[in-house]
C-alpha cells in the first residue's frame, strides 16, 4: 500500500481516541475487568504490542499514564514474557521512506517478471480428502486459559499474621456511625500496638498536582487497586489546598508492623508514589495526627487548609 499522509494522520487520531478511552477506563482500575488479569487484558495487550513497539514513542504515549502503567504490568507477567520475551518500548516512531519504498516496489516488480517467464507447472491431481476422526478435529485447549486455570488462588497475606485484639470491622462500624469525638477515643481504647501499626503517607509529586478533583481521583484509584487489602486496613487520606496548590497525605492503619504493600504484587502499583513513615503509637505527635486526619481538620506541613478527604474502610 502506498503511503498516504492524510490517512496516516487520521489513523493517529483514531489511535489517540481509542487510547484515551482506555486510559479513562483504567483511571480507577488495575485491570480491565475485576482485580485479576483476565482474557480481556491479554487480548487488548496483544492488540497494542505493535503500537507500543513501532508507533507509540515517548512523546506520543506520555499522555496515557494509566494505559502505560497497565500495559507495562501485563508485559512483565512471567507468562507473557515466556511468549514475547523482553519487550522494548518504541524510542522513535517508524517513518515513511520514499527511497526504500521505491526499492521495495522495484524488487517486487522484478520478482513478478521472473515468475511470468517460467513455464507453467503441470497441475497435480488433488489427493482424496480423508475424513479426519472427531478427536483430531477438536482444537486443543487455549494455552492462556489453561495457565490461568492452573494458577492457584491468591491467599490473603494478612492471614499469616497474628490477629491480635483489635477488631478492624468493629472500629470501622463505630467510626461510620459516630462522631469523631467518640470514634477517636474508641480507636485508642481498642488499638493493639503489638499486632497493628500506624503509618503516615505523603504524595511525592505535589508540584504535579493540578485540579483538586484530579487529586481526589488519584486517591480513589489507589483505593480501588488495593481492594483486597481493605479487610485488614483503614485509612484517611486528605487533599489540602486548592487547585494548582495542593498536597495529598494520610494516616493508615493495618495489621502487622511492616509496610503492607510489599506483601502482594497486586498492591504495589501506587504506593511508591508516596513517602511512608511508621509512627509511634505512644507519641503525642501520632495522637495529634490521628485526630487531625480522622476528623478531616487542620492544615498540611505548608499551611494549606483541608479541602477534601477519602476514607479507606
Amino acid at each position: 500500500m502506498q503511503f498516504n499522509k492524510q490517512a496516516t494522520a487520521r489513523a493517529k487520531e483514531d489511535i489517540d481516541k481509542a487510547l484515551q478511552a482506555l486510559d479513562d477506563h483504567l483511571l480507577t482500575r488495575t485491570y480491565l475487568v475485576g482485580e485479576r488479569i483476565t482474557l480481556a487484558d491479554i487480548v487488548v495487550t496483544c492488540t497494542l504490542l505493535h503500537l507500543y513497539q513501532h508507533v507509540l514513542d515517548e512523546a506520543f504515549r506520555k499522555s496515557y499514564v494509566n494505559t502505560n502503567r497497565w500495559f507495562i504490568t501485563l508485559i512483565n507477567q512471567k507468562q507473557v514474557k515466556a511468549v514475547i520475551g523482553d519487550f522494548k518500548l518504541c524510542e522513535k516512531a517508524g517513518e515513511f521512506d520514499p527511497k526504500k519504498y521505491a526499492e521495495f516496489q522495484a524488487a517486487i516488480g522484478s520478482g513478478e517478471k521472473k515468475k511470468t517467464e517460467k513455464a507453467p507447472k503441470a497441475v497435480k491431481a488433488k489427493p482424496e480428502k480423508k475424513e479426519v476422526p472427531k478427536k483430531e478435529q477438536e482444537e486443543p485447549a487455549d494455552a492462556v486459559e489453561e495457565a490461568l486455570a492452573a494458577e492457584p488462588k491468591s491467599k490473603d497475606p494478612f492471614d499469616e499474621m497474628p490477629k491480635g485484639t483489635f477488631n478492624m470491622d468493629d472500629f470501622k462500624r463505630f467510626y461510620s456511625n459516630n462522631e469523631e469525638t467518640k470514634s477517636i477515643p474508641y480507636f485508642w481504647e481498642k488499638f493493639d500496638k503489638e499486632n497493628y501499626s500506624i503509618w503516615y503517607s505523603e504524595y511525592k509529586y505535589q508540584d504535579e498536582l493540578a485540579k483538586v478533583y484530579m487529586s481526589c481521583n488519584l486517591i480513589t484509584g489507589m483505593f480501588q487497586r488495593i481492594e483486597k487489602m481493605r479487610k485488614q486496613a483503614f485509612a484517611s487520606v486528605c487533599v489540602f489546598g486548592e487547585d494548582n496548590d495542593s498536597s495529598i497525605s494520610g494516616i493508615w492503619v493495618w495489621r502487622g508492623q511492616d509496610l503492607a504493600f510489599k506483601l502482594s504484587p497486586d498492591w504495589q502499583i501506587d504506593y511508591e508514589s508516596y513517602d511512608w513513615k511508621k509512627l509511634d503509637p505512644d507519641a503525642q505527635e501520632t495522637k495529634d495526627l490521628v485526630t487531625q486526619y480522622f476528623s478531616w481538620t487542620g492544615t498540611d506541613k505548608q499551611g494549606r487548609k483541608f479541602n477534601q478527604g477519602k476514607i479507606f474502610k
